[in-house]
């Protein structure tokens, strides 16, 4: 069987490297390329269609919450495996949100790392173990409607879920740049964003969505 084949995303060039030699040394991942940022990854990606990409989340320009919903969007067969320092929740929920299919602290061992890569590679989702509970406490506790204050659609710009908010509302896209005071073009080009990250195909799913999640409700 053949082993998965990776691309690494990070900005610290020592890490990234010991990372790389780390995998090829064990034969049970191929590296097949390396980048500095998020934008880089995304290239890759899109060019190279590995089975995984491991990356950062705080890199310069586009960070990795933004860079794993371009991957996703634009490279569907490679699992995003973020492994990162922040273990707060909502960065976590952030990224799955985005689409990663797995979270690992940058503390985790080599053992870790590849049993991630390989499962991620299968289609699995997996958090390491400092994490797992943690996070499985969290969802019970949003499902429960016991996380206060937590935010519907996590992965928008607030520019966005001012949009979305509207939508909801019924507003058309004249009213929502009147209201935001924007160009209608800019209103159009946040709309069809919206549309992507809530992967809806128009409108009325999007009122849909929304509604479900309790906007639109102040008209």
């Amino acid at each position: 069987m053949s082993v998965p084949r990776v691309v690494l995303a990070d900005d610290h060039p020592v890490y990234r490297d010991g990372l790389r030699m780390m995998l090829d040394s064990t034969g049970q991942a191929e590296v097949v390329g390396t980048a500095a940022d998020g934008q880089g990854a995304v290239e890759l990606a899109l060019r190279l269609r590995p089975d995984v990409v491991v990356l950062d989340l705080q890199m310069p320009g586009m960070d990795g919450i933004r860079a794993t919903e371009r991957i996703v969007a634009g490279a569907p067969e490679a699992g995003v495996l973020v492994l990162s320092m922040h273990e707060d929740d909502d960065t976590v929920l952030a990224a799955m949100v985005a689409g990663a299919r797995g979270y690992l602290l940058k503390g985790a061992d080599q053992g870790e790392i590849l049993r991630a890569i390989t499962a991620v590679a299968g289609g699995e989702v997996i958090f390491g173990q400092a994490l797992a509970a943690r996070v499985s406490g969290f969802f019970a506790r949003l499902a429960r409607g016991e996380v206060p204050g937590a935010t519907p659609f996590p992965h928008l710009t607030a520019r966005e879920r001012e949009v979305l908010e509207l939508i909801a509302a019924g507003r058309s896209n004249g009213e929502i740049a009147g209201r935001l005071h924007l160009a209608p073009k800019t209103v159009r080009n946040n709309v069809s964003n919206v549309f992507a990250k809530l992967q809806v195909a128009d409108r009325a799913q999007a009122i849909v969505r929304a509604r479900e999640a309790g906007l639109g409700r102040g008209g």
